[in-house]
């Protein structure tokens, strides 16, 4: 079956767990979409899931969940190291594909994934959520307008004072890192995304490993992922990193599951030659007008990021993208380009040394 026109798109989930929820609860307000088939390596919460969010079918192998001919595209919602995998034989049985960020571990995974993406036509849309929130839709207009003129640095900041979820991000076989390509991913790529999408040029990058996941807190209660182990944490604590692009611009970043610090803080921040602006923690749009700096506030139902909006519309545009009636805001291409920034902070910590592209 091939969604068209008048028909709704068949999805089946795979992976069941937390940021599954988002997906499904999309998915179920989007008039265009039916959920078919729920898979997850725990049989009793797919067959939960699909109970929930009125699915045909459960299934404990992804496998059988893609051999079923009915099922038109696939969210992706697994551990890291199972993206490329499962992306892959998405794509191969026919199926478009939403995966969750990161899209792959490792820049030889996402080339495979790219790879595979242009042998089947099919639509791929990388999770960068933050990309479809509504506030960087108003600004993305701004800044197509010229508003902020060139976009030569950009500064952002997830710093989680106690934060590391355990379980499978805590475990680097499973996750292929931690804050950096668990929340870095978003602030890198929001960022990269609204300069422009400029030429990697150099990375360096810094990790570090102090604090582990302090378990011993007391009295703080932090987010804890569904298979939380405090035992296993081989994963950093903290990393910063300084891209530079091909057009002189630069983007600093830092991240942290676990710091010293007074407060969790969470800040993106955008600098051009005509007016810049502030995405988190909630909109705001630079500019001088009359020879006066003006803070300009857009009147919009969510000035930061809210995941059931955003979700909502990715989801949304997913559909839609696979129905043909517009092109995906996440392609394989950024997939692979993000993979490559946060492959080179991990390996310019490693060497202690600037990593430089062609």
């Amino acid at each position: 079956m091939v969604a068209t026109e008048g028909n709704k798109l068949r999805v089946g989930v795979v992976g069941a767990g937390s940021i599954s929820g988002l997906h499904l609860e999309a998915y179920r307000q989007c008039p265009d979409a039916e959920i078919a088939a729920i898979c997850d390596q725990n049989k009793e919460r797919a067959e939960a899931a699909a109970s929930k969010y009125g699915a045909e079918r459960a299934y404990a192998d992804y496998r059988e969940l893609l051999r079923d001919p009915s099922i038109d595209a696939v969210s992706i919602c697994t551990w890291n190291d199972s993206h490329a995998e499962i992306s892959i034989a998405a794509l191969e049985a026919g199926k478009h594909v939403l995966c969750e960020k990161p899209m792959c571990r490792t820049v030889e995974d996402a080339e495979r994934v790219q790879e595979a993406v242009r042998r089947s036509g099919k639509v791929l849309q990388v999770g960068f959520v933050r990309r479809y929130a509504g506030s960087v839709d108003v600004l993305k207009r701004f800044i197509d307008a010229g508003e902020l003129g060139e976009i030569y640095y950009a500064k952002a900041s997830c710093l989680r004072r106690l934060g590391n979820p355990g379980g499978w991000f805590s475990d680097a076989s499973r996750s292929g890192g931690g804050p950096l390509i668990d929340l870095g991913v978003h602030i890198i790529d929001l960022c990269w995304y609204l300069m422009g999408r400029p030429k990697l040029v150099s990375v360096t990058g810094n990790t570090y490993r102090k604090l582990g996941n302090r378990a011993h807190i007391q009295n703080l209660s932090f987010y804890k992922a569904a298979d939380y182990d405090a035992s296993r944490n081989d994963v950093e604590d903290a990393a910063n990193a300084v891209i530079r692009f091909e057009n002189g611009a630069s983007l600093m970043v830092d991240v942290s599951f676990t710091l010293h610090a007074a407060k969790d803080e969470l800040y993106i921040k955008l600098f051009g030659d005509k007016g810049g602006a502030e995405v988190e923690p909630a909109l705001v749009i630079l500019s001088e007008k009359h020879d006066t700096i003006v803070n300009a506030t857009p009147q919009i139902d969510h000035a930061s990021f809210d995941a059931n909006e955003a979700f909502g519309r990715e989801i949304a545009h997913f559909v839609n993208s696979c129905l043909g009636r517009c092109e995906t805001l996440s392609p394989v291409e950024d997939g692979l380009e993000v993979t490559r920034m946060l492959s080179a902070v991990y390996e310019s910590a490693g060497l202690g040394k600037e990593i430089r592209f062609n």
